[in-house]
This record gives structure tokens, C-alpha cells and sequence, in this order.
């Protein structure tokens, strides 16, 4: 893999990178911007990720409109906030109907339109402004996007059903209901959009990875999609890879990255791939920004724990035995770690006398998690697409009896949406607790505060979102109650010591308190600063982790718990361990 220098490679007007939280999609893009700006290139910067952290990136207050970068003549760079966005936008579409409609029905429609597909829809609705504007387009020799849109949302906006008014009135109910209903007279602009986004002339898309197999596939499943649409100029950069290894941590890491590598999914061969090194930083600063595709400087940061002690996950278990709780959730987003957490609790209160069911919806778990059969702990598996492919089923076979083409072709793209996966799974989880009343269940995936409401909203309103009319399963009626009972139900929040996953873990947090649901505990994953490692770059970076670790710490007042970075197959013994 060749090192990725913007000023050695052949680039569009437009960048877009996309990737999952947390692999570096917003360092690789500020490097880029401000490498080519170095170069004498006009460029225009441009975040539309609700966990952007650019402001400190670049030590400077940002809006939506753009600011020049002093130190970094020619860089001009605009923070659009998606979620402020989405609340104007759904506020423009509720509006009409206040005084109107019975406050019940106002407090679906607000619902329906408060998920992750609204946000997305809002940011694409602010870069579009960008991409369409020629002014804007005459002014810059490069517009770069921290983050792409997804192949679902692209899909949506290219439908002639996704812009009439009967999604506000259909029965066949949309999971994120009438995302579009108010942007009728943006089609145009939107459409101009599309073109450009797939145009390979104009438009590169650069998938950003790890050297992991979690945000590989990550990678390899956003390059179909967008290649399925068009957007086939495409690159691939895998950042943070380690090159020297001195001690067994580093050793362990290198040997585990390269496994990952070489195991890399066959679609993503056939792009260009470049990579970025590990850097001990985090890319705060213009110094370090400017220095993320050059070189290194691994100095240990002096701040320290404001900790006496870090607890263990043994506490975390010790509490949850001792409180009496019957369902538990790891959740977080993917990548930190929820499955192996789950398996290590379901094994610790096991080992305490629990009668234990762990269902998981990780498709290798039946061959990482090898538990004993005297241990107490049963286990099954929730196969996500196989619950999905039963759930559109139903709803299809119901919406085709009253539906046209036109709209039928709406459907199916809203049932790809992550709401109605979430929706589709809940379902399974539901029937999983009800046949462990005697059991503790603890489940590695909880669904969203978003998805929460949108199923309550259907038990108060007697239809499951319009879509069932009503057949809401007695399960998920009981279920829900439970949930919202922290006496019954504990959700246990995973995030690694970085800035991305901490933030988007707040952000599933209050996602929860909007739906009434407790969460006490957070887990830190694979943390390098437990690990004791001695190699000079991978202790300065266990160094930059005390600032998320801190955070932690007086976000959850102290209820929080460590786990070191393991390049074992947690499995087992190992995983008792934890």
C-alpha cells in the first residue's frame, strides 16, 4: 500500500469521505484539506457529522457558512450542524398540523421525524446547497465533505413516491415517516446533487477504514452500495496502521492488523487502497493536522487520571448480581466491543449463581463464545437479515393489497432504513425475554431511545407505526414497560477512549433518556492505557486516552469501568477473565 499524499494523487473537485465512527474520516479529511491549501489549492472544508469535533480540531469557533483558517491561507472551512438542521426541518413539516391534530398524534409525527434517516436527509439538505451553488463552485478548486451520505439516502431521494404527500396520510406507515414530506421544492436541487456525487469526472469517494475487520466490512458494504448507484470512483485509505513493533503489545497489535489486511474483502481489491500510519496524537491543532501524513511525534502527554481507582468490569457485575436486574443491554456503536462485553457479564453472573441467557446478534458468536454447558448460561442467535427479510415480508404483503407500484417501490427502500432493522430485531429480543422470565437475559444490542418511541407510540395509538394496524405482539407490550423500569433493566454503554465513540455514546444516551430508559454503566474497550505497553508511539497514545477517560469519569460520576486491549481471541477462559 502507497502512503497517501493528496499532492501525488490524482484528485476530483469533490471529496466525499465516509467510514464509521471513529476511524478517522474527519483527521484524514482536515490533513488533506490543508495539505492541498499548502499546495496553493483553494479549498473549502466542509463537516456535516453530528460528532464533529472540527472546532477543536482547528482551535477555532466554525458555523455553517465557512471561516478562513488564519494559519492555513487558502483553507476556508463550515461546520453544518445536522441535528439543529433536523429540528428546524421537522419543526417546518409539524407546524401546520399544531391545533389542528390531537397533541398525541403532534407527538408521533415530532417522533417519526427524529431519527437517524431525518439527520442524514437535513445534512444532505445543507451540503446540496454547496454542491449546487456555481458561485461557490467558481471560488474553490476543491470542496471536501467529512462525511458521505449512505447508499439508503441517496436511494430514498432519487424515488417519485419519496416526494408526494401521501406518506403524511398512508396506513402503510414509514419507519422514519415523511422524511421528505416538507422538501418538495428542493427535488430539483437534490437531483442536481445526485448527479454530481455520481459523476467520477467531478466526484471521488474516499472510504476511510482500520486495519479491522468490523470497519472493513464497514468499508466494503458502503462501496456496493454507492457503486450500485453510480458513485464508482472510489478510493480506499487505511488509517492508522502500525509499521514498527518492540515489545509484545505492539508485536500483538502488528500481528492482528495484518491478519485483518490480508483478510481484506475481495470487492475492496480491485480500488486503489493507500494508508495513513498510527500517530500517538489526537489531531487537534494545526501542527498535528499538518503532520498526520508526514511524520510522527510520539511524545506522552503529562495529564493525568483524576481516578484514585478504576473499576473493573468485575464491579459492573458485582452491582448487576447484587441489584437483582432480569434484562440487560450492552449497546454502542459498532466496533467498541458490545458483544464481547455481554458475553464476559452473561459468564460473570453465571459464575455468581445466575441462571443466564445471552442472545447476540454477532453472526461469528457461535464460534467466539465457546460456553461451557455447566456454566448456566444458555445463548442464542438473532439473525438480524433473516428477522429484517421476515418483517418486509409482512409489511409488503399488507401494503401491495391497497398500494401502487410507484409507492410499493417507497416501502421497500423505508424497509431498508436502520429504524425498521432495529424495529424488526426488537421483535426477536422481545420473544427472547418473554421465554426467559426465570433467567437473567442479557441481549449485546439495544435498540435506539428513537425506536423505543416509535413502538410505544404504536401501543398508544393501537398500530405498530401504522405499518401492522395494530397486531403489535404481546411480547413487545410487555417489553417495553420493562424496559423503562431500571428496578428490571440495565443498559450498560461501550465506547473506546476516543473522541468519536465518547461522543456518539452520549449521543445514544440521551437517546435513551428521551424514551424514559436508565443507563448507569459505561465501559471503556480496549484500552491501550491498561495495557502496559512500553513501545514509544502506542504509550503516548495510551497517554492521549486519560482526556476521553476523564470525561468519562465525570460524565458517569465515576460509574465506569477499564478494559485493557487484548490481542487474544477473547473466548472462554479469557473471557472470564475480563
Amino acid at each position: 500500500m502507497k502512503a497517501f499524499n493528496p499532492q501525488e494523487v490524482q484528485l476530483t473537485k469533490y471529496l466525499f469521505y465516509t467510514g464509521k465512527g471513529g476511524v478517522g474520516k474527519t483527521s484524514v479529511a482536515c490533513a488533506t484539506a490543508a495539505t492541498l491549501a499548502d499546495d496553493g489549492k483553494r479549498v473549502l472544508l466542509i463537516s456535516t457529522d453530528p460528532a464533529s469535533n472540527l472546532q477543536d480540531v482547528f482551535s477555532t469557533e466554525l458555523d455553517g457558512r465557512g471561516k478562513a483558517i488564519k494559519e492555513v491561507p487558502n483553507l476556508v472551512v463550515a461546520n453544518l450542524d445536522p441535528i439543529r438542521a433536523a429540528a428546524e426541518y421537522r419543526e417546518s413539516v409539524v407546524a401546520p398540523y399544531r391545533g389542528k391534530l390531537p397533541d398525541a398524534v403532534i407527538a408521533n409525527m415530532e417522533e417519526q421525524l427524529s431519527g437517524s434517516c431525518t439527520v442524514e436527509i437535513a445534512a444532505f439538505n445543507e451540503f446540496s446547497n454547496f454542491i449546487t451553488n456555481g458561485e461557490v463552485g467558481k471560488e474553490y478548486d476543491h470542496i471536501i465533505f467529512d462525511t458521505a451520505p449512505t447508499g439508503h439516502t441517496l436511494r430514498m431521494l432519487q424515488l417519485p413516491s419519496a416526494w408526494s404527500n401521501f406518506i403524511s396520510e398512508s396506513t402503510h406507515g414509514a419507519s422514519c415517516l415523511g422524511q421528505l414530506a416538507g422538501l418538495e421544492d428542493k427535488k430539483d436541487m437534490y437531483k442536481k446533487a445526485v448527479e454530481t456525487l455520481s459523476n467520477g469526472n467531478k466526484t471521488t469517494l474516499i472510504l476511510v477504514s482500520r486495519p479491522e475487520v468490523a470497519p472493513l466490512k464497514e468499508a466494503e458494504r458502503a462501496s456496493k452500495e454507492l457503486a450500485d448507484l453510480g458513485v464508482n470512483n472510489q478510493v480506499l485509505i487505511i488509517n492508522g496502521e502500525l509499521t514498527e513493533h518492540d515489545d509484545v503489545i505492539s508485536e500483538n497489535l502488528y500481528q492482528k492488523q495484518q491478519s485483518a489486511l490480508n483478510g481484506i474483502p475481495d470487492s475492496l481489491k480491485y480500488i486503489t487502497i493507500y494508508s495513513v500510519p498510527l500517530r500517538a496524537y489526537n489531531i487537534t491543532g494545526i501542527e498535528n493536522i499538518r503532520s498526520l501524513l508526514t511524520q510522527d511525534h510520539a511524545a506522552v502527554k503529562s495529564e493525568t487520571l483524576k481516578a484514585q481507582t478504576i473499576p473493573h468490569l468485575q464491579n459492573v457485575v458485582d452491582e448487576l448480581a447484587a441489584s437483582g436486574k432480569k434484562v440487560i443491554f450492552t449497546m454502542g456503536k459498532g466496533g467498541v466491543g458490545k458483544t464481547t462485553v455481554a458475553a464476559a457479564i452473561a459468564l460473570g453472573l453465571s459464575a455468581k449463581g445466575k441462571m443466564v441467557h445471552l442472545a447476540t446478534t454477532d453472526p461469528a458468536a457461535h464460534l467466539k463464545f465457546v460456553l461451557d454447558e455447566d456454566n448456566g448460561v444458555t445463548m442464542s442467535y438473532i439473525d438480524e437479515h433473516e428477522e429484517l427479510r421476515k418483517y418486509q415480508k409482512e409489511v409488503l404483503g399488507k401494503a401491495r393489497e391497497t398500494m401502487s407500484d410507484d409507492d410499493i417501490a417507497y416501502v421497500e427502500e423505508d424497509l431498508r432504513s436502520p429504524c425498521t432493522q432495529e424495529i424488526a430485531v426488537f421483535r426477536a429480543f422481545a420473544q427472547i425475554v418473554e421465554k426467559s422470565e426465570e433467567q437473567v437475559v442479557v441481549i449485546d444490542t439495544a435498540p435506539t431511545g428513537h425506536t423505543l418511541l416509535l413502538l410505544d407510540a404504536a401501543q398508544s395509538y393501537h398500530r405498530e407505526i401504522k405499518r401492522s394496524q395494530g397486531e403489535i405482539p404481546e411480547s413487545v407490550k410487555k417489553l417495553l414497560p420493562r424496559l423503562r423500569n431500571e428496578k428490571e433493566t440495565e443498559v450498560i454503554i461501550v465506547a473506546l477512549a476516543e473522541a468519536t465513540p465518547v461522543y456518539e455514546a452520549m449521543r445514544l444516551e440521551e437517546d435513551l433518556k428521551r424514551a424514559g430508559i436508565y443507563s448507569k454503566w459505561w465501559i471503556i474497550n480496549s484500552s491501550l492505557y491498561r495495557s502496559g505497553t512500553t513501545n514509544a508511539l502506542l504509550k503516548a497514545k495510551a497517554s492521549n486516552e486519560i482526556e476521553w477517560i476523564n470525561r468519562v469519569d465525570e460524565h458517569t460520576d465515576s460509574n465506569f469501568a477499564v478494559i485493557g486491549w487484548s490481542a487474544d481471541e477473547l473466548k472462554g477462559e479469557k473471557l472470564r477473565m475480563l
